[in-house]
């Protein structure tokens, strides 16, 4: 039941009330995913909310990815799969500055190479034949007069994320796959700037690929870091002219 303090109390403390009552729900395994949600009069009553803190809180984890809300069903507990809770990663990368991106490919440099690793180890045939499919799209951009460098950047996307499914970690995955998409503009500023840029990165990704395809996850880890290491580091030294790019 609320208390008079409960009732004076602000709005958004009240709705943190409902975030962090829908959190011991599921950590308590009384919502497990695809549950839906108690009717919002049991759901307030419960909770000793009233009405507009509770729509706030169920919307608050609605954009979280941790309910999804059915127009005429109610509201449900999302599959809770990492990919939908690190989407907010995704936007919260988009909103950084140039200075704050670059310390997110510092994140990367730190994830990807374990993610490397992991996939050296794990991954399967269809994914190496893939993975040679992109680089082999690569290489036919690279023979144009004019090498479409957004084609260039969707194939680097599409390999750093193929790598990053092949770790078997899907927290992994939904991480780097928020940052390597988010931080094309970076790339894209390197390739337009820093004369065989695009040629370069082919290269690492050919020594990655190979390295994946024996099977070695040292050598992987080790390409994998050598190859993110050079983004973030031209990245640093041209930060005013990726942030004109993003401006």
């Amino acid at each position: 039941m609320s208390t008079e303090s409960d009732a004076s109390a602000p709005a958004r403390s009240r709705s943190n009330v409902v975030i962090d009552g829908i959190r011991q729900m599921i950590m308590s395994g009384e919502l497990v995913a695809g549950s839906r949600l108690p009717i919002e009069r049991e759901l307030g009553e419960r909770l000793g909310v009233s009405r507009g803190p509770l729509r706030e809180g169920v919307r608050a984890l609605v954009i979280l990815g941790v309910l999804e809300t059915r127009q005429g069903d109610g509201t449900y507990v999302t599959s809770l799969e990492p990919s939908q809770l690190f989407e907010p990663l995704g936007i919260l990368a988009e909103l950084q500055t140039a200075e704050n991106s670059l310390h997110l490919l510092g994140v990367r440099r730190a994830l990807e190479p374990e993610a490397a690793a992991r996939a050296a180890l794990l991954i399967s045939n269809d994914d190496l034949a893939e993975a040679r499919r992109i680089l082999d799209q690569g290489e036919e951009l690279l023979t144009d007069a004019d090498i479409d460098l957004e084609a260039t950047i969707d194939l680097d996307t599409a390999f750093h994320r193929l790598i990053a499914n092949a770790s078997g970690n899907p927290a992994f995955a939904a991480i780097i796959e928020a940052l390597v998409s988010r931080t094309a503009r970076a790339r894209l500023w390197r390739a337009i700037h820093e004369r065989g840029a695009v040629q370069n990165t082919q290269h690492e990704h050919r020594l990655i690929l190979d390295a994946l395809t024996s099977h070695d996850p040292e050598r992987a880890r080790i390409r994998m870091a050598v190859h993110v290491l050079g983004v973030e580091e031209f990245t640093a030294s041209h930060l005013s002219e990726v942030g004109s790019v993003d401006d």
